[in-house]
């Protein structure tokens, strides 16, 4: 059965998949141009982009694209470690670095008016805070992980291309819809207070982190088992890694927002007793 699943795969990984590859990363190549572009437009007719940022937006999308373009995408192809850390690219890593880019901020500042405001009208929208909201970014993030890894979907990933190109695309999305919604960095209409975004995030991490432990004891189908060991490893630690950073930036936020209050109370404690 292994070695006949095997030769399928490898009959499936010629052109269809090399095509997959391609109509994965176009998406972001054209991301790292228009966000490039923008930054010129930006430089000429407004205030200096800041340089962190374009460096921050590069790093994003070249994670994104080495992770399903190229010699990682094809290992991931049949050994689940590098599957997971083309994950951790794709959903965890570019989705970071991206949001914290501030692509929004870029593109409403370059775009003509009428457009803008289109924008920001969809941005408005019960749609837009619907998704937005951390519990229901969470959901599609976390659960979207555990349908894949604990259903047929993984072995179906690697059988059907259009399967393939989806999920692909569903977890960058996710994670960047995720991403997004903890942490503040573009101009979001629908503001969630700081401690509901923290619970939320810390029981999405547990979800990560349970999900990583489940992969660990229960290797997906076809998946050898000092595989699934690895892989969920790398999920777990990687995961960590990366959300470390979230909270660190929530956090940050957080303590730059209360930060006048506390300077506020001492004042008034160091009044009274004068």
């Amino acid at each position: 059965m292994e070695g006949n699943h095997h030769h399928h795969q490898h009959a499936m990984e010629g052109n269809s998949f090399v095509m997959a590859e391609w109509i994965l990363a176009t998406p972001f190549i054209i991301l790292l141009a228009a966000y490039l572009t923008a930054v010129i437009i930006s430089n000429r007719t407004h205030k200096k982009w800041p340089v962190y940022r374009v460096v921050l937006w590069i790093a994003g999308t070249v994670f994104a694209i080495v992770s399903v373009l190229g010699p990682l995408a094809q290992l991931a192809h049949g050994d689940f470690v590098w599957h997971m850390a083309g994950h951790l690219f794709l959903g965890m890593l570019a989705p970071l670095f991206m949001v914290l880019a501030a692509p929004m901020t870029l593109f409403l500042r370059t775009l003509p008016t009428y457009a803008a405001r289109k924008v920001t009208t969809i941005l408005k929208s019960k749609i837009a805070a619907f998704y937005t909201d951390p519990i229901v970014a969470s959901i599609i993030n976390i659960g979207g992980l555990w349908i894949l890894y604990t259903t047929e979907l993984y072995t179906l990933m690697h059988e059907y291309v259009i399967l393939h190109i989806l999920i692909h695309f569903h977890v960058f999305l996710a994670g960047y819809l995720f991403t997004l919604s903890m942490i503040y960095i573009d101009p979001m209409p629908h503001i969630r207070s700081y401690l509901y975004r923290a619970v939320v995030l810390v029981l999405a991490l547990a979800g990560h982190g349970i999900l990583s432990k489940y992969i660990y004891a229960n290797p997906p189908e076809g998946v050898l088992r000092a595989q699934a060991e690895a892989g969920g490893m790398l999920m777990y630690y990687g995961g960590d890694a990366v959300d470390v950073i979230i909270i660190f930036i929530l956090c940050l936020h957080w303590y730059r927002a209360t930060k006048p209050k506390f300077q506020q109370m001492r004042r008034q404690a160091a009044a009274e007793s004068m």
